[in-house]
């Protein structure tokens, strides 16, 4: 409680500190508009329903990559925990995967896909899948060696250990790669609105940009600032409630 009220002092603060710094003019309202009006703007564009079509579009592929990476990360992690020989040759390779430009592969996805969501879809899912895997792997290794043998004493195929065992004692890791997850599925949808997609709130943004016009472009940024942090709190809030009744807080 102390720790969140503290969180909450810091962001009023910072919040109240920008919001004073425009209006005294020190920051100039080309640069960055106040808080304020940036919250008035939103408002007035959600009411408008002016951009509706693109914040549902671009929503809607952030949640479809990182349902996509929940699944395949949970999946191959579990798999690789179960075949240390595979872990080790790849370990190397995740150690260096965010080296990687993951935009680098755009052209290539459009050649595959076309001028499609499928694009943004598959940066945001190759993003994310990692952080899943990685988180998924140290939960499977943190959990108590008593449930393993439990479940080889009552002969549990390996997908019932997993289901049944494993991946619920894992829980709490899975749930800090879901909240990875959502930043990465975020970060590269929108990022590849910026490049070439048509459509969706990265290339409102981009347009917003382009043409000066900050009364739009910061208000779609707080609106992405703002849906992450709701569903970042949701997780986090499951996260507490697991480890409450685990007795672990």
């Amino acid at each position: 409680m102390k720790v969140a009220l503290v969180r909450l002092v810091v962001i009023v603060g910072a919040v109240a500190l920008l919001e004073i710094l425009c209006r005294l003019g020190v920051i100039p309202n080309f640069t960055v508009i106040p808080p304020s009006a940036m919250a008035h703007s939103l408002w007035t564009i959600l009411a408008s329903g002016r951009f509706s079509h693109d914040i549902a579009a671009t929503l809607a592929n952030v949640g479809i990559a990182i349902a996509a990476a929940m699944i395949a990360g949970v999946v191959l992690g579990t798999a690789l925990q179960g075949w240390p020989a595979a872990r080790r040759t790849l370990d190397p390779l995740f150690a260096t995967y965010y080296a990687v430009p993951m935009y680098a592969f755009y052209p290539l996805l459009i050649v595959i896909f076309g001028m499609s969501d499928f694009p943004q879809i598959a940066i945001g899912f190759l993003l994310a899948v990692m952080a899943v895997i990685i988180n998924t792997l140290n939960g499977l290794d943190r959990v108590p060696a008593v449930l393993l043998k439990t479940a080889r004493s009552l002969r549990m195929s390996a997908t019932d250990t997993a289901l049944r065992m494993t991946l619920p004692a894992a829980g709490p890791h899975l749930l800090t790669g879901a909240k990875l997850a959502v930043a990465y599925a975020f970060i590269g949808v929108i990022g590849s609105e910026f490049i070439m997609s048509r459509g969706g709130i990265g290339y409102e943004i981009s347009f917003a940009y382009a043409n000066f016009d900050n009364a739009t472009m910061y208000p779609l940024i707080l609106l992405i600032l703002l849906a992450s942090i709701v569903v970042n709190g949701l997780l986090t809030h499951w996260e507490h409630r697991l480890l409450q009744r685990r007795g672990m807080r």
